[in-house]
């Protein structure tokens, strides 16, 4: 009997294990931007098909947004961005690479909130620089979900903004990330 009983625990020890989740992923992460400089014309817009990759040993993530997959308000202003600002055909993708500094004090199998220092670098019209910011993971019934918040400037992407425009448009965009990820199938 007391062998049985081993045996199933040591059973249950290794299925939990084999089952305990490392990696969280996601196809469908949204992220906001918004560069208005003044009150008179609202320049934002949203991607809603974030790519998002997270391992919870490590604290490496990544995230990589197809430019064209940015919708604004107007379509005007949507060609604007891609054919002259981003120029989506020549650099297709902005991509985050790095890591949750303090991911020793997430607590990846209790729910609850907590909050992240992220680290890495960003590449956007193919420029890459080094970028921090401060968010929050919540883990809920064996899903996570993470936002963050950060702010770069055009200029140091190579982004020029037109004087025609200067005066609508920030150097200053303000980006939002929230992403809902739930375990990589194996």
């Amino acid at each position: 009997m007391k062998k049985l009983l081993l045996s199933a625990t040591l059973l249950l020890f290794t299925a939990a294990g084999i089952f305990a989740q490392d990696k969280f992923f996601t196809k469908s992460g949204k992220i906001f931007f918004k560069c208005t400089k003044s009150s008179i014309e609202k320049i934002e817009a949203t991607n809603k098909s974030t790519t998002c990759v997270l391992d919870t040993k490590t604290g490496n993530m990544q995230f990589a947004v197809l430019m064209k997959g940015f919708e604004f308000e107007r379509a005007l202003m949507q060609e604007h961005f891609n054919e002259n600002y981003v120029e989506s055909e020549k650099f297709p993708r902005g991509e985050f690479k790095g890591q949750i500094t303090n991911n020793k004090e997430v607590n990846y199998s209790k729910d609850g909130s907590y909050p992240l220092k992220v680290k890495g670098s960003l590449t956007m019209h193919g420029v890459t620089k080094d970028v921090e910011t401060t968010g929050t993971l919540t883990v809920k019934q064996g899903k996570l979900s993470t936002n963050a918040v950060f702010n770069i400037q055009l200029s140091d992407y190579n982004i020029s903004i037109p004087s025609v425009v200067s005066d609508k448009i920030s150097n200053t965009v303000n980006i939002s990330v929230d992403c809902l990820l739930e375990p990589l199938a194996k």
